[in-house]
């Protein structure tokens, strides 16, 4: 009996036991559910005043948030660049006006009155934009043509006068001369002989070929970087360099086989025509890369705007110099695109009086963007990150 009753008591012990670990379980649930409410109430609460601090922002902050924003940003600044690019050329090119012609005058002459007589009627037809330049002998004068020093030599000759131009160092120099030369002549009973001793190749009647060879140069130099910040952005920045170089190169060579040896347009000097517009190439593509570091995905607008907006039309290769405007006319030898004209017409034109101040303009810009981009080659968007060092055990 007394072991009936001891089993009878275990087991009414172990129910109870049981009912007390049942209720403290469901005690636990229950504040386990207590805290997740609590937990839910928080998280509705934060996401009610998340949603109340984006109700209190401006619209234009909102709108920064925005992908239109950057869009609308692009939508200006191509709508700008578009008024730019096109006043740009239509302010150098629309109307070529004589600002300053420096023309060579031999004083050696015996009978000036008729010369003198030709030149005040010049200098009214121009405008006064005859800087005279006066040289004792005709000889030196041609040298200084040579040297494209001067456009054009004015001297006394069989009861008139001679007016010498040269085509290739200006074509629409050589043209508003002998226009104006013409015209004064005629109206001065002064007869006039004019003599192009510089004629431009029969392939190119108007001098445009130079331009246009410089023109592809510049532009697909510095196009070639962008493609390879883009298309090959792994590149390292030395080995974005080397491509540069081998694009430049490869490039310069079609350029001038396909201008020369296909269309026979222009007859170069084959291997200095390569050189120099390898070197614009190079230059072209430094430029951007430079910009590229300094500015990161924005770098295309200062590239184009010193290479195309303001470049190209000062360079010198569709209107000379001297019919420019005068910033221009100052500012476009200093740049790359009026530096690479220039040496192209004095390779082309005047082999042996080739000038080192256009190599020196196109390597003192590549040597600053050289520069520029190596020190800040950390801003370049690309690279590889570094091979890890293995561990020795």
């Amino acid at each position: 009996m007394a072991d009936d009753e001891s089993g009878e008591g275990a087991r009414g012990g172990g129910a109870g036991g049981g009912r007390g670990d049942a209720n403290e379980g469901r005690g636990a649930t229950d504040a386990g559910r207590g805290r997740a409410g609590a937990d839910a109430g928080k998280g509705r609460g934060g996401a009610d005043a998340a949603k109340g601090g984006a109700g209190r922002l401006s619209p234009w902050a909102r709108f920064k948030h925005t992908p239109f924003f950057p869009a609308t940003v692009i939508v200006l600044l191509i709508s700008a660049g578009a008024g730019l690019f096109a006043g740009s050329y239509t302010f150098a090119f629309a109307n070529p006006t004589p600002r300053n012609i420096p023309t060579a005058i031999v004083t050696a002459d015996h009978d000036s009155t008729m010369r003198n007589q030709f030149l005040t009627g010049m200098e009214k037809a121009l405008n006064a934009s005859l800087k005279l330049h006066p040289y004792p002998s005709y000889a030196k004068a041609r040298w200084s043509l040579e040297e494209q020093r001067v456009f054009a030599i004015l001297r006394a000759r069989d009861r008139g006068v001679e007016l010498d131009v040269a085509s290739a160092a200006g074509a629409t120099v050589a043209q508003v001369l002998r226009q104006a030369g013409g015209k004064v002549g005629r109206a001065s009973g002064v007869p006039v002989t004019v003599r192009d001793l510089k004629p431009l190749q029969p392939g190119d009647p108007r001098g445009l070929a130079v331009f246009y060879i410089s023109l592809a140069a510049t532009i697909i130099g510095f196009l070639g970087a962008i493609q390879l910040s883009v298309n090959a952005a792994a590149l390292n920045p030395a080995e974005r360099i080397g491509f540069n170089v081998a694009y430049a190169v490869l490039g310069a060579f079609s350029i001038a086989a396909i201008v020369d040896w296909g269309l026979k347009a222009l007859r170069l000097p084959f291997a200095e025509s390569w050189a120099i517009l390898a070197l614009t190439m190079f230059t072209s593509g430094l430029v951007f890369s430079m910009f590229n570091v300094l500015f990161g995905r924005w770098a295309l607008l200062p590239t184009w705007g010193v290479m195309v907006i303001l470049g190209n039309p000062s360079s010198g290769g569709a209107v000379s110099w001297p019919l420019l405007p005068s910033l221009l006319g100052t500012i476009g030898r200093w740049l790359p695109p009026g530096a690479s004209v220039n040496a192209q017409h004095t390779a082309i034109y005047f082999p042996h009086h080739q000038h080192p101040f256009p190599f020196l303009v196109l390597g003192s810009w590549c040597v600053v963007s050289a520069v520029v981009f190596w020190t800040w080659r950390h801003r370049h968007p690309g690279g590889r990150p570094p091979r890890a060092t293995p561990t020795r055990c």
